[in-house]
């Protein structure tokens, strides 16, 4: 009897039936084992030092493992926290989301932006109500890439003032050859409320008209 058996190991470093609940118990029973092996080892042939010494280190890598992940699961925690605290701070604020909405309140929408990867030589935007209609076309003209901030004056074609209410803004853009250029939409939101208990993270409630979103969308605060 100059080793012990296998499928102890096996469960004492979490790749069998044993999980981290009981491994304690297991580290027990290893232990046992161990001091019985060598109690009624062969006189003859005893278990060699360097033998022990590799069995001994195994159950200390399993406590040296379990401890690192009890450290990461405290810093994870610590992550989390700090997310948390840094979302509730934007309560109240207006951000800039990926999205195609515009709000019209009292007459004055909300500004929106668009964001390119290289030129673009025409870029026409298009805001549409409710119903799908086109009701307004704004022209840009030619524009530089990177992020471009676009306030319509809520204004419908006919001159007339857009009744209040929610929009969507659509982008058509083509370079010096007529060919689609590329682009990401964001709209202007206000964060009313914080929301936890989500795998990647909080999210920033911005009110029943927009989905919620994650601290990473945030391109911009107001």
């Amino acid at each position: 009897m100059n080793t012990i058996d296998q499928s102890v190991l096996t469960n004492v470093n979490g790749q069998g039936p044993g999980s981290q609940a009981n491994s304690a118990e297991m580290r027990e029973n290893f232990m046992t084992l161990l001091v019985a092996q060598l109690k009624n080892q062969d006189p003859l042939n005893p278990m060699e030092n360097a033998e022990m010494t590799s069995q001994l280190a195994q159950i200390n890598t399993v406590s040296g493992i379990e401890q690192l992940n009890e450290t990461m699961t405290g810093i994870n925690g610590q992550i989390e926290q700090g997310k948390f605290m840094q979302a509730t701070s934007l309560i109240g604020k207006a951000v800039l989301v990926p999205g195609e909405r515009v709000l019209v309140g009292e007459g004055a929408p909300t500004p929106f932006a668009m964001e390119f990867n290289r030129p673009a030589d025409s870029v026409k935007v298009n805001i549409v109500d409710g119903a799908g209609q086109i009701v307004r076309t704004l022209d840009l003209g030619g524009v530089n890439a990177g992020m471009q901030t676009v306030e319509w004056d809520g204004k419908l074609a006919d001159g007339s003032v857009a009744p209040d209410g929610a929009y969507r803004f659509q982008v058509e853009a083509t370079d010096a050859d007529g060919r689609n250029v590329p682009n990401e939409t964001f709209n202007y939101a206000q964060v009313f409320a914080v929301s936890t208990g989500h795998p990647d993270g909080p999210r920033l409630d911005l009110g029943g008209i927009f989905e919620p979103v994650r601290l990473e969308d945030i391109r911009q605060v107001v």
